[in-house]
């Protein structure tokens, strides 16, 4: 019986997904003016159920994951339950509180279809900050791998 126990506990992390880093705006702006890399800004509803379906498909992949730790700030987003105030590039952006739920500027800021929002939203920006690539909806890991190598070789 220890033995079954001893293995199991051993082929455990084997099946556990990989992790991807993730930061926050304000430790992004720091960790840019020490070394700059292109960023991934993730955002996500709690309620989005392609949401939860990708972040599973993407933290399958460890190929994936370990190109977004080493290569890229990730920034990972929730648009309706942030509620802080965030500094992006110069500007402040707050939460709109509406009723039961709300919104955060930043959102509709990055979003370039402000009346009808879409989950998830991928923005990639370059080491300067600038805009790279633009991408609403389901994001597969093997077109992301994909889009982040043409933006490597960049």
């Amino acid at each position: 019986m220890k033995i079954l126990i001893f293995l199991f506990l051993m082929l455990v992390p084997s099946f556990c997904l990989s992790q991807m880093k993730t930061g926050t705006f304000s430790d992004w702006e720091i960790q840019q003016q020490k070394e700059a890399k292109p960023t991934i800004i993730h955002i996500y509803t709690d309620w989005c159920a392609i949401c939860k379906i990708e972040s599973f498909q993407l933290n399958k992949d460890k190929e994936l994951v370990e190109m977004i730790n080493e290569k890229f700030y990730f920034i990972n987003f929730e648009a309706e339950k942030t509620k802080e105030k965030i500094i992006f590039q110069g500007k402040e952006f707050n939460y709109l509180p509406n009723g039961n739920s709300g919104i955060h500027e930043l959102v509709l800021a990055l979003s370039k279809n402000k009346n009808q929002l879409i989950y998830p939203l991928w923005i990639i920006l370059n080491e300067d900050q600038e805009l790279v690539y633009y991408h609403e909806g389901q994001f597969k890991s093997e077109e992301i791998k994909e889009k982040l190598l043409k933006i490597l070789a960049l």
